[in-house]
């Protein structure tokens, strides 16, 4: 999430009340989760076994919760409770904001888009040219649909994501304040979730085609032409190149990338990265044809006659 101006380190230490290691004029342009930080960001860090992948991220302003030696170029904001404070400064400059109808006033709705009965569009949100928007479809707000997009009935755009921090007595909620971009030409079957990103943007790109039941994760990005069957799930901050076909009922771990072409068959589990212009099956998941001989040598010993 990008600031709508440039703040200082010390504007910022004193939002959140904390310590901080850097010039008081020291430049923070916006707040970002780790898989997406830039430049000018900050990110935040309250486990050991992540230190040194937030101190050597993109991000220049680090959020932590232990005194170390500040990278060049960069600044430290000290607390005892980073997750706590970057929600802190996640609700300061994205605070909730009611909507004032059904369709706020402030949604934009392009030339020949037809709007359904019972339909939901919250705060800023954007829709392009030639769209069908079938009834009892929710889009929160602040999401931007393109030209000649579809969405059936009952699904759900920009719900928050699923980001808890266990505590001692609960769970912790992540405040979810980015955002969805559906491009061009995608349709979206009924009843499917795509959650907002963290601080980023979850996206769907230009012809992607989306089947009945499908929940995609925060920050998630599929690429052009996909094609996802139902009942599938895609979790969080994974990246689905060009052309990639998820079948029936797949599952994914989070922050994993399947590569262009790749083609996923039903109810396989997708572990790990993998590559495109090969099919998979399984769980967990390998080459389908390598998965098929295994599960056939599998039946060959079950079948086997006992002595």
């Amino acid at each position: 999430m990008k600031f709508t101006k440039t703040f200082t380190l010390k504007e910022i230490a004193g939002i959140i009340n904390c310590k901080y290691v850097g010039s008081d004029d020291f430049p923070i342009s916006g707040m970002n989760e780790i898989n997406v930080v830039e430049s000018g960001d900050i990110v935040f860090v309250d486990h050991p076994k992540y230190y040194i992948k937030a101190l050597k991220s993109a991000a220049t302003i680090i959020l932590i919760n232990k005194e170390v030696e500040c990278p060049e170029g960069k600044a430290l904001l000290l607390t005892d409770d980073p997750f706590r404070d970057f929600n802190k400064l996640a609700h300061y400059f994205k605070p909730f904001k009611r909507a004032d109808n059904i369709i706020a006033e402030s949604a934009q709705i392009g030339e020949n888009t037809i709007i359904q009965p019972n339909v939901f569009l919250g705060n800023n949100v954007i829709i392009g040219k030639n769209c069908l928007i079938h009834p009892n479809v929710v889009i929160y707000d602040d999401c931007i649909i393109g030209n000649y997009v579809t969405i059936h009935a009952g699904t759900v755009i920009g719900a928050d994501a699923f980001y808890y921090k266990k505590r001692a007595d609960c769970y912790d909620k992540l405040n979810s304040c980015g955002s969805v971009l559906i491009e061009d030409y995608v349709d979206i079957g009924a009843l499917c979730t795509i959650d907002r990103g963290v601080t980023g943007i979850t996206t769907i790109k230009k012809g992607t085609k989306i089947d009945n039941q499908v929940q995609v994760g925060h920050d998630t990005v599929i690429d052009e032409r996909c094609l996802i069957a139902a009942q599938t799930g895609i979790s969080g901050c994974v990246v689905l190149e060009e052309q990639v076909t998820l079948w029936g009922q797949v599952g994914t771990n989070s922050g994993i990338r399947i590569g262009a072409g790749a083609i996923v068959f039903g109810q396989s589990g997708v572990t790990k990265s993998i590559a495109g212009g090969k099919s998979y099956f399984g769980s967990p998941i390998a080459e389908s044809r390598e998965k098929m001989k295994e599960i056939a040598r599998v039946k060959q010993i079950s079948l086997k006659p006992k002595n």
